[in-house]
């Protein structure tokens, strides 16, 4: 949603803070694959238990669903530029957080940069709200779109960065965070070519909008909420486990990153023409396309523990995200009103992390403690999806088939 209806023909600033997001999606973004590589494998060696070790991951989703809401609030007095640069300063604080643990060996110095983290990880979350802010409705879809797509570049970028940089040092690991800090860096100055005017002070006349309460109990928004926390938690739940999967069924650290670039590589590919495909078939349809295929990605996994089983599941993981999380974000742009912005996108993505920070608490504990094997801790992973794919799949059929309101 955006202050005015803008006709179509005016979509050229709209095109270019896209373009500039796609850029900071590319760059900056790249960190969070690379955390996501090394942060299990850093935390199985820090903490004293291994149903710890994904701690460190499940601390960046809690720091980033704290940051959601003041970083809504932000954005909603000071723009966007302003909510972004803090996320940038936030990413390189908690890398060098980190970096400090590693080197003292100190587990919660590591779990503290972690928390630091997620404000990064939170920022991000927004990119594709802004890429919406300026755009008309005809390319509102489309523009969320593109910005997620930004992150095709990442899913190179981030593990290749890996590979090159996890040994580079005597502390395994600490040449990775500090190559994040030079990315935070670097990426921020980005943020100084958006042209997203601040929302306007409101009118004291001005509506005031509906109150959260009323906000989630409104279908629509319920269902584009339960969707998209329950995508984005599952894709996380899974993805956590993977280069501990990986590593613990007998392969390489370097295995890990690959098929974690291709998760990534899945997550954002689609992005080129998931707008286009939302506009052609409709919200609801894209977004239960994308709850099938996170259902597919389970099937795969279950079926055996060599890297192709690893690279097709994590492959799947990835489109039924995009499909589903891109799907439900568009849903949500398009069921409140500008002035409920502020408060609907932070409650948005509290809930959406709050949902990603229980997976990924789950992740470590499922792989590491539910079984006396990598292969049985994997399997109870995968059967974890089942239950909250039928709820979120059942909240969709229930609203399609639900009445229309006038």
């Amino acid at each position: 949603m955006t202050e005015t209806i803008i006709p179509p023909e005016d979509d050229r600033r709209a095109r270019r803070n896209v373009a500039v997001l796609v850029l900071a999606q590319a760059i900056l973004g790249s960190q969070m694959p690379m955390i996501f590589v090394v942060g299990g494998l850093a935390g199985q060696s820090l903490a004293s238990n291994i149903c710890f070790a994904t701690l460190p991951i499940s601390l960046i989703v809690l720091g980033s669903m704290l940051s959601a809401t003041p970083l809504s609030w932000t954005m909603q007095q000071w723009g966007r530029r302003a909510g972004f640069l803090i996320g940038a300063g936030a990413g390189a604080m908690g890398a060098a957080i980190c970096a400090y643990g590693l080197w003292t060996a100190s587990f919660p110095v590591y779990l503290l940069g972690s928390l630091f983290t997620g404000t990064y990880m939170s920022a991000q979350g927004f990119y594709r709200f802004a890429g919406a802010d300026t755009a008309s409705d005809e390319f509102c879809a489309k523009a969320i779109s593109y910005v997620m797509a930004g992150g095709l570049a990442s899913a190179v970028i981030g593990p290749q960065l890996v590979k090159v940089t996890a040994e580079s040092m005597v502390v395994p690991f600490l040449g990775t965070y500090l190559a994040v800090i030079v990315l935070n860096a670097g990426g921020a100055l980005l943020f100084f070519f958006l042209d997203i005017p601040k929302p306007p002070i409101p009118a004291e006349d001005a509506p005031v909008g509906r109150s959260r309460w009323q906000l989630l109990t409104t279908p629509r928004i319920a269902v584009a909420v339960i969707c998209a926390t329950v995508s984005y938690a599952l894709m996380n739940l899974v993805m956590t486990s993977t280069p501990l999967a990986v590593v613990g069924c007998g392969f390489e650290a370097g295995n890990a990153a690959d098929i974690v670039t291709g998760h990534v590589l899945a997550m954002y590919v689609p992005s080129f023409f998931t707008g286009h495909l939302i506009v052609r078939f409709g919200v609801e349809k894209i977004v239960g396309t994308g709850l099938v295929i996170l259902a597919g990605a389970g099937v795969v996994a279950l079926q055996g523990v060599e890297l192709e089983n690893f690279f097709i599941a994590l492959i799947l993981l990835g489109l039924g995200w995009n499909f589903g999380f891109i799907g439900a974000t568009t849903m949500l742009a398009g069921a409140h009103e500008p002035h409920e912005r502020g408060r609907m996108q932070g409650l948005n993505d509290l809930i959406v992390f709050g949902g990603v920070t229980m997976a990924s608490l789950a992740s470590g504990g499922l792989m590491n403690c539910s079984g006396g094997t990598p292969q049985a801790g994997w399997a109870a992973v995968n059967l974890a999806m089942i239950p909250f794919l039928t709820l979120a799949g059942g909240s969709l059929i229930w609203l399609v088939l639900r009445p229309r309101e006038n």
